[in-house]
């Protein structure tokens, strides 16, 4: 049986997400390693768009092309995506399509983290095992609401995403 994260990722989109709560983070206020709250945003914004990108480009059959999505993550996200692709990869399984951020909100800014929600659509992913059967459940929504937290990785110089969480709100459609 497939992990959530699989569940919502690949079958939904190469999403390393967990369909579990996050806490509440602290309200916003400046963080020591960005100069403003919108600055957070951004970066927080490009490195998920990064992370898309990389995902789209995950060719399950050759493990090199997993390095440019663990690129962009830490943490909880980076344990899960490792283990979704390598499992993906060791059962022959092929992924086609491309998935696309199709909202993207930034939330709150401390000085370790960022939060913010985003909506991927999904639609065009198309999963299937090694007898070519799609994984994809027909009931699958067109598109997922993730809640994300970032974190600033001042030695590599860039934000990571540390984790990923399916939410209910905001809708996607």
């Amino acid at each position: 049986m497939l992990s959530a994260v699989v569940a919502v990722a690949l079958a939904g989109s190469i999403v390393g997400c967990t369909p579990q709560s996050t806490p509440s983070p602290a309200p916003s206020s400046s963080s020591s390693t960005f100069s403003s709250d919108a600055e957070a945003f951004a970066a927080a914004e490009a490195t998920y768009r990064a992370y898309v990108d990389a995902l789209n480009k995950v060719d399950l059959a050759r493990t090199e092309t997993f390095n440019g999505v663990y690129d962009w993550l830490a943490g909880t996200a980076l344990e899960q995506e490792r283990t979704s692709l390598t499992d993906m990869h060791d059962k022959g399984w092929t992924v086609s399509g491309d998935s696309r951020v199709v909202f993207f909100e930034g939330r709150a800014v401390s000085p370790s983290l960022v939060t913010a929600v985003a909506c991927l659509d999904v639609s065009n992913i198309r999963l299937d095992n090694a007898d070519g059967v799609s994984q994809v459940q027909t009931s699958r929504p067109p598109a997922y609401a993730l809640q994300l937290s970032f974190t600033r990785e001042e030695e590599a110089g860039r934000t990571q995403i540390l984790e990923m969480t399916a939410v209910e709100e905001p809708r996607c459609s």
